[in-house]
């Protein structure tokens, strides 16, 4: 009898994979098409303008004529969804986040040119106070400088209502307010609008450091104080769970997990408790602008490293990725024989 280790039959692993389609089949839920990526979208107020980000290398800030130049080769490579973010400039932020709504509101304009040239074209719209306010807080306040949740998710609830009346196919609350979906979701249904706008939920939105790009982006940055009272804190996995069972009682369509790369646990997590909610996953801008950056000096190849990224976001249940890289990714998925 040879004393070699023998290799145990239910062992062989090699057998599974050493064919292109064999490994393929290794990982069919990891498939990656145009249908699981959303565009985020900067929009300003002066029509034509393109404005480049300079934190956020190959992004720019489009005003909505701008933007339809923009979209038109996306939306032949296969685009299929776009999350819109307002930026404001000449209109004044107040306390009241009066802007965020106003007829003069760059995607309240936005709106009815986007769905009249691009029909089948899914438009969500983030709703937040921040880009807004005076103090560039996601919620309102009391007197005392506390947290008033109660004024905020009616006044977010208000903001969302009025973007699904411009024609937004699906509501995006981002402020982390308690009680804000079902306060979005009572809205929509008293205005006959209950099955026909989709609320996406910042389920698991975390107060985290890589935002710094998007906030230079949105003009949205604190005039003081931090978010950490009411966006979730890194270790916060119960918390996380939390938010994820209060949003699916109140009526959440689907789920989000923001940042991703650092919180892929929790959107396994959510996704196994959930199995019935899409998931979506941010990838934001601290993490776009990282491995932009790791990429330009060499330290891996973008499109290898970002095939690696999305396999994985996708093995670990994320159904849509929100992503700055959508139009570089659209256009190799349109290149004879390349596959993502």
């Amino acid at each position: 009898m040879s004393d070699e280790f023998v290799v145990r039959n239910e062992n062989i692993l090699h057998s599974g994979m050493f064919h292109p389609t064999l490994r393929t089949w290794q990982g069919l839920q990891c498939n990656i098409g145009p249908e699981n990526f959303m565009y985020p979208v900067f929009i300003v107020e002066e029509n034509n303008a393109i404005q480049p980000i300079d934190s956020m290398p190959g992004i720019s800030r489009f005003g909505v004529d701008s933007l339809k130049q923009h979209l038109q080769p996306l939306i032949a490579k296969g685009l299929k969804s776009i999350l819109l973010f307002g930026v404001i400039n000449t209109l004044t932020k107040d306390d009241n986040a009066t802007h965020a709504d106003s007829p003069q509101n760059p995607v309240i304009k936005a709106l009815p040119k986007l769905l009249e040239w691009f029909p089948d074209l899914i438009i969500a719209c983030d709703v937040c106070l921040c880009p807004y306010t005076s103090h560039g807080h996601c919620g309102m306040f009391n007197n005392d400088g506390s947290l008033d949740n109660t004024s905020s998710i009616r006044r977010i609830s208000k903001i969302a209502l009025n973007y699904a009346k411009a024609g937004a196919h699906i509501v995006a609350p981002s402020d982390m307010m308690d009680g804000r979906i079902g306060a979005i979701k009572t809205e929509l249904v008293n205005n006959g609008l209950g099955n026909k706008v989709a609320v996406l939920s910042y389920t698991a939105k975390f107060a985290s450091n890589f935002y710094g790009p998007f906030r230079d982006a949105a003009k949205s940055k604190p005039a003081y104080g931090d978010r950490k009272c009411y966006q979730l804190p890194a270790g916060g996995a119960g918390l996380a769970l939390r938010a994820a069972e209060r949003d699916v009682s109140e009526g959440a369509d689907m789920l989000m997990v923001k940042p991703v790369m650092i919180y892929m646990d929790l959107v396994r997590q959510i996704k196994d408790k959930y199995p019935e909610r899409p998931m979506f996953v941010y990838q934001v801008s601290g993490e776009y602008s990282m491995i932009y950056n790791a990429s330009v000096k060499g330290t891996f190849d973008l499109r290898l490293g970002l095939m690696e990224i999305f396999s994985s976001l996708r093995r670990a249940g994320a159904d849509v990725i929100i992503s700055y890289f959508t139009p570089l990714v659209l256009h190799w998925m349109s290149q004879p024989k390349n596959k993502l």
